[in-house]
């Protein structure tokens, strides 16, 4: 990246196949989608990345850590990818706070042949803003109260039993959660969080601003939103109901909370297939 961050792409599937490539939402790490992305490496050349300060790449300096940086990372990765793999047609299949980079990065998506985006932190100005504004305060609230260390993989997924967020998940995600958000410590003394408590929190703050700036009809490529089921309480920031947005092709998954993609991956792959269908002819 700009600063010398390096974010580690891997390759997964059929090189031959329709390129996608998939990022994460805040917090999390692109190998936890895997119940969902691996439903994909038959047909497509998958090409898949954490954000700066997730997953596979090395915590950095707080202050870097930004949309506007995200933006600038996002323009980047999508520029390595066509040096390193090749230049062809790519898709990008983004959820939540992954979305907002090619919403806002000045290339207004012309970098993708199509953009598929899993319940985006999207708003509009006026009531909806507010409601998004104070549930942001405290999200991000809650993000500073997280426990950071824990003694073992097995403490984490017993926490994660309680939390009413992951009870519709499929079996094994609490497993795979703590196997690819957590890191050993230094020490060997336990784990810890690979995107700290602080920097999960000011990506938040930082979408109170950012998700509002957002242009649907400015985009340069035909758009998917699949959304978490907005009559669904919600539990980590409010679904926008696209349905009265005629620029992208808007969809929501009855019974499905802002993890989606580990809740129904079948379903969301199909409703994937179905709209790469309809834009590649």
């Amino acid at each position: 990246m700009a600063d010398q961050t390096r974010v580690v792409l891997r390759r997964h599937g059929n090189p031959d196949g329709p390129r996608l490539v998939l990022s994460h939402g805040n917090g999390l790490a692109i190998d936890l989608y895997y119940p969902f992305w691996s439903l994909l490496t038959g047909d497509f050349d998958v090409v898949v990345y954490d954000l700066r300060n997730h997953g596979w790449n090395a915590i950095t300096d707080l202050k870097e850590h930004t949309i506007p940086t995200l933006i600038d990372d996002h323009d980047l990765v999508i520029d390595a990818i066509d040096r390193h793999l090749g230049e062809k047609p790519k898709i990008g299949v983004f959820h939540s706070l992954s979305s907002l980079a090619p919403l806002l990065s000045p290339t207004e998506g012309s970098s993708f042949e199509a953009l598929i985006l899993f319940d985006p932190p999207l708003c509009k100005p006026g009531k909806s803003y507010e409601e998004f504004d104070s549930a942001a305060i405290k999200t991000a609230a809650a993000a500073r109260r997280r426990s950071y260390r824990f003694r073992s993989r097995g403490d984490f997924v017993e926490l994660l039993q309680i939390s009413p967020n992951f009870r519709l998940t499929v079996p094994g995600t609490r497993y795979l959660m703590a196997e690819t958000t957590l890191r050993e410590e230094t020490d060997g003394e336990g784990y810890e969080l690979r995107c700290p408590p602080e920097y999960e929190a000011q990506i938040i703050d930082y979408a109170r601003v950012f998700a509002v700036s957002v242009d649907l009809t400015a985009l340069q490529c035909p758009t998917k939103v699949i959304g978490a089921d907005p009559t669904l309480p919600y539990s980590y920031l409010p679904t926008m109901d696209l349905s009265d947005m005629l620029s992208v092709d808007y969809d929501f998954l009855p019974d499905a909370t802002h993890l989606l993609q580990l809740e129904q991956p079948e379903e969301c792959v199909a409703k994937m297939r179905q709209f790469i269908e309809s834009v590649s002819g």
